[in-house]
């Protein structure tokens, strides 16, 4: 059994009288890519900086690595963060500024050095000054300086935030080789959800502190592709009818009898062959979104409850 990373229950942080976070339950996967969700301000740093132990959470628990460890302590030690931005020296080489993090963070040896340049691209950079990095090769050392004690668990803050497409693509690379090389399980914050979907395997919705919906990226797939949806009266003879007198074999029958059909078919057309095989027709319907409209949505629906 796959075992929890990390786990979030009740989680709240409150200043005053507002909650920047309240009551967010978070599981976390060995080996999940977990894209957190949200607009600006929604509370995704603030969950990132209780996790990290930045902030210290106003009620609930956080669980790390299968354990509820209120300091986080040893925890903490097994993971690796860039929050609101990476933290460099911009007058040293990428050598040198991960010498300081190396010093700072107590690691011995020096061979972490040579080994973290080349994971994250910049082995080449030689006695380039960091001041003139691209903003792509600066967040590639943010992450390795993230990555220079060899954590289990990654968590960035927006790490594609203010990049070209080419950078974008560079840093989510990178990010899927650690998880796939180095099973690395990764937490990362965005309000980009076409950019994390290309990346995550689970995401978290958040809007005004709260976790809306968590899903995986499956599921997120099957919510925002288009189909058909149809309601008979009778779903086990309407999935028949629909494979053997339509020959449409991608559709799924949902537990409450809706039949979803994924196939392009005029909505005529499966309607009249519905009813002529003697079924009654509850409801028939086209349905699916893009991403956005889905995020939208959801969020939309929430600032009205």
């Amino acid at each position: 059994m796959t075992s929890n990373i990390l786990k979030t229950i009740q989680l709240s942080k409150k200043y005053k009288h507002d909650y920047a976070v309240r009551d967010v339950n978070i599981t976390i996967k060995k080996g999940d890519i977990y894209g957190l969700i949200g607009r600006n301000g929604a509370g995704k740093s603030t969950i990132l900086r209780l996790i990290t132990g930045l902030a210290f959470p106003s009620s609930g628990k956080i669980a790390l690595f299968g354990d509820a460890n209120p300091g986080l302590n040893e925890a903490q030690k097994r993971m690796g963060a860039m929050i609101e931005g990476p933290a460099y020296f911009p007058n040293m080489t990428a050598a040198e500024n991960l010498e300081v993090h190396r010093l700072q963070k107590g690691i011995p040896g020096k061979d972490c050095i040579g080994k973290t340049l080349e994971l994250v691209g910049l082995r080449n950079t030689g006695e380039k000054k960091v001041k003139h990095f691209s903003l792509g090769m600066k967040q590639r050392l943010g992450i390795g300086i993230a990555m220079l004690s060899d954590p289990e668990f990654l968590i960035l803050d927006e790490p594609t935030n203010g990049l070209d497409p080419m950078g974008m693509i560079e840093i989510r690379e990178l990010i899927q080789k650690l998880n796939r090389e180095k099973g690395l399980t990764v937490l990362i914050s965005s309000h980009i959800l076409s950019e994390l979907h290309q990346l995550a395997t689970k995401f978290g919705i958040i809007h005004k502190g709260r976790l809306l919906e968590e899903l995986t990226a499956k599921e997120l797939d099957q919510k925002c592709r288009k189909h058909i949806r149809i309601k008979v009266d009778d779903s086990t003879k309407g999935a028949t009818v629909i494979e053997r007198d339509l020959g449409l074999t991608d559709f799924e029958v949902m537990p409450d009898g809706t039949i979803k059909l994924y196939s392009e078919t005029h909505i005529r057309t499966i309607s009249r062959t519905l009813t002529d095989n003697g079924l009654i027709m509850e409801h028939l319907s086209q349905n699916g979104d893009s991403l956005e409209n889905y995020f939208t949505k959801l969020v939309g629906g929430a600032e009205n409850e």
